[in-house]
């Protein structure tokens, strides 16, 4: 069972979006989108439980090494 952890390398503003990518085995940017589309249409709610998933999913442990090779090749 995989953990969600906010990536290290796949970030544009705190890798939430991009670990949920790689929890879900998904492109991040589609994940970017439906977090934006989902905020548009929410007015807000959804960004409001972005920045409180920020704070409450840890970083990836700096040893952990999947996070660098997300293809495992």
């Amino acid at each position: 069972m995989k953990k969600l952890f906010r990536s290290h390398t796949d970030n544009k503003l705190t890798g939430l979006c991009g670990g949920i990518g790689e929890w879900l085995s998904i492109d991040s940017t589609i994940v970017r989108l439906l977090v934006v589309i989902a905020g548009f249409f929410s007015f807000g709610a959804v960004i409001l439980l972005y920045f409180a998933a920020t704070l409450l999913v840890p970083k990836a442990p700096v040893g952990d090494m999947s996070f660098m090779n997300r293809y495992h090749y």
